[in-house]
C-alpha cells in the first residue's frame, strides 16, 4: 500500500508545481508563502492587483517591464519570482543585477532572504531544500545547476549577466532599478535574455528618457509585456510620503511623476540639469578627491532655508544642512561651529555665500572669524557675458557639466537630487542664456531650490582654487 500513497504524493506534487507554473509568483506567493489573496488593509498583508497583473504578463509573455513610483511592493514581487521559478522549473540559472551594491544586496537580496524564512515557516519542506547565502542562492541538492546570484551591474564590468546559458534548462534575468543599468549590461547579457526559455523582468521607478528600459516602454513595448504602476492607488505608498514630495516639488514636477505615479520626466529640453545627469552621478563608485570647497545660500524671507553644501573637486562628501529663522550673527555661528568640529585637513579652501541681501553681514562676520569666505552676488553679471545674463545663470550651468562628468560621484541626498532638475531656462532677446529665478519657480513648485543653489555655489570661481592645498591647520585651527 505505500507505493501507491507515494505515486499519488507524487502527482499531486506535480500538478501542483504545474499549477504554480500557470499561476506565476502571485499564486506561489498565496499557496507556498502564505500571503492572502487580496490585500487586507488592516493587517497590511495580501497581494497588491498590480503583482497579480505582473504575474499573468511574465507567464504569458516572458518579458515583463514594470515601471514604478517607490514602496508598490516591487521587490517583494522579485524576491516571489525568484522563489518562484527555482520551485518550479528544473534545472534554472537566474541573474539578478541592480546599478549599485545597495540596491542589490540590501534591498533585493534582504528581500529574498525574507521570503525564504517565510517560505521555510510555511512550507518547511519546500523552504529547506534551499540555501540562501550572501551572493547566491541556491537548491540544496543541485547547487551547481539551479541557483541565483546577485551581481552588481557596473559598466567598466558588463559581465554580470553573462554565463547564465543553461542548455534544457530555464533561466531568469531580473535588473532592479533598471533605469539605471548601463545598455552595456544588457548587450553582455543579451543571450541569457533573449533565449526561448527565458524569463526577463525589468523594474524600476522610470528616471530617464533614454537605454533599454526606456525603449522596453516605448519603441521596443510590442516586444514587452509593459506595466506601470501608480503609487496613487497602492495602499503600500503612504499618503504622508507624498505629501511631502508635494510640499517640496510640487504635484506637477518631474520628481512626482517619477517617484509617485510611476510615470517618465516630461520633456528635459528646457531644464537645465536633467534628471539622468544626477541619476546616474549617485550609482557611480569613484573615490572622492582634490580640495573641499562649501557652499552657503542665506535664507532671504521666512519660509527660506539657509543651506550649506559641501563639496570636494569630483563628489559632494554628506547631506547638506538646513536651518531657518535665524539672523546674521546666529547663521554664522551655525557655519562657525561645522568648521570647528571639521577636521583641519578636512576644512575647506573656501567657502561661498551668496551675498544677496543678508548673506553680505553673514559673509562679513565669517571674515572676521578667519574664515576663508568669499562673497558671491550671483545677480552680477556672468564670466563668461556673451553667453549668460547673470552669474547664478552660468553657476547652474556648472554644476550641469560637473554632472556630465563620468568621475563625478553624488551622495543620497534626495533633497538636493530633487531640486537639481526643477528649474527650466530660456534664452534672452540678444540670446543669452537665463536660469528661472526663485521668485519664478514659487510660482510652479511650493518651495525655492534653495538647497541646490547652495551645490551650485560651490562652483563660483571654483578653478582659481584647484590644486591649492587646504589652509594650513595651525592658522585655523579649532575656528580661532
Amino acid at each position: 500500500m505505500a507505493q501507491p500513497r507515494q505515486s499519488n504524493d507524487l502527482d499531486a506534487a506535480r500538478a501542483q508545481i504545474l499549477r504554480w507554473r500557470a499561476g506565476g509568483p502571485a499564486l506561489f506567493a498565496v499557496e507556498a508563502l502564505g500571503v492572502p489573496k487580496e490585500w487586507n488593509p488592516k493587517t497590511k498583508r495580501g497581494v497588491l492587483p498590480w503583482q497579480w497583473e505582473a504575474s499573468k504578463i511574465l507567464v504569458t509573455k516572458r518579458r515583463l517591464s514594470v515601471r514604478s513610483g517607490k514602496g508598490v511592493g516591487k521587490s517583494a514581487f522579485l524576491a516571489w519570482s525568484i522563489l518562484w521559478v527555482m520551485t518550479c522549473f528544473m534545472p534554472v540559472r537566474v541573474g539578478c543585477t541592480a546599478p549599485t551594491a545597495t540596491q542589490m544586496n540590501d534591498v533585493l537580496w534582504a528581500e529574498l532572504s525574507i521570503w525564504h524564512n517565510v517560505m521555510k515557516q510555511v512550507n518547511p519542506a519546500l523552504g529547506e531544500q534551499f540555501d540562501w547565502k550572501t551572493e547566491e542562492f541556491c537548491l540544496r541538492e543541485s547547487p551547481k545547476i539551479s541557483f541565483a546570484v546577485a551581481r552588481t551591474a557596473r559598466p567598466e564590468k558588463p559581465e554580470a549577466l553573462q554565463g547564465l546559458h543553461a542548455h534544457g534548462g530555464s533561466v531568469m534575468v531580473i535588473a532592479d532599478e533598471a533605469s539605471g543599468v548601463d545598455d552595456k549590461i544588457f548587450e553582455a547579457g543579451r543571450g541569457a535574455m533573449a533565449g526561448e526559455n527565458s524569463f526577463v523582468i525589468l523594474a524600476s521607478n522610470p528616471t530617464r528618457l533614454s537605454g533599454l528600459f526606456y525603449e522596453t516602454h516605448t519603441k521596443l513595448k510590442a516586444l514587452w509585456g509593459t506595466l506601470q504602476v501608480n503609487g496613487e492607488d497602492v495602499p503600500l505608498q503612504t499618503e504622508s510620503f507624498r505629501e511631502d514630495i508635494i510640499y517640496q516639488y510640487g504635484k506637477d514636477s518631474n520628481y512626482y511623476r517619477v517617484n509617485v505615479t510611476g510615470e517618465f520626466p516630461s520633456s528635459e529640453d528646457d531644464v537645465v540639469i536633467p534628471a539622468e545627469l544626477w541619476h546616474a552621478a549617485l550609482k557611480r563608485d569613484v573615490r572622492p578627491f582634490g580640495g573641499r570647497i562649501w557652499g552657503v545660500d542665506v535664507a532671504r524671507f521666512g519660509s527660506d532655508r539657509t543651506v550649506l553644501v559641501k563639496r570636494c573637486e569630483n563628489a559632494t562628501l554628506e547631506k547638506h544642512k538646513s536651518w531657518s529663522g535665524m539672523d546674521t550673527m546666529q547663521t554664522s555661528g551655525r557655519i562657525h561651529a561645522e568648521w570647528s568640529k571639521t577636521p583641519p585637513d578636512e576644512r575647506p579652501q573656501a567657502i561661498m555665500v551668496d551675498v544677496i541681501g543678508i548673506g553680505a553681514g553673514v559673509c562679513d562676520r565669517l571674515q572676521e572669524l578667519d574664515l576663508p569666505a568669499i562673497g558671491i552676488n550671483v545677480a552680477e553679471s556672468a564670466s563668461i557675458e556673451d553667453r549668460y545674463l547673470r552669474m547664478r545663470d552660468e553657476l547652474w550651468f556648472r554644476a550641469r557639466g560637473f554632472l556630465e562628468k563620468k568621475s563625478c560621484k553624488l551622495i543620497e541626498d534626495d533633497v538636493l537630487t530633487g531640486e537639481l532638475s526643477l528649474p527650466q531656462y530660456t534664452f534672452t532677446s540678444n540670446g543669452k542664456i537665463k536660469v528661472e529665478s526663485k521668485d519664478e519657480m514659487r510660482r510652479r513648485y511650493p518651495r525655492s531650490p534653495d538647497v541646490a543653489d547652495a551645490f551650485c555655489l560651490t562652483f563660483a570661481d571654483a578653478a582659481q582654487f584647484r590644486g591649492r592645498p587646504a589652509y594650513e591647520p595651525e592658522v585655523y585651527a579649532d575656528g580661532a
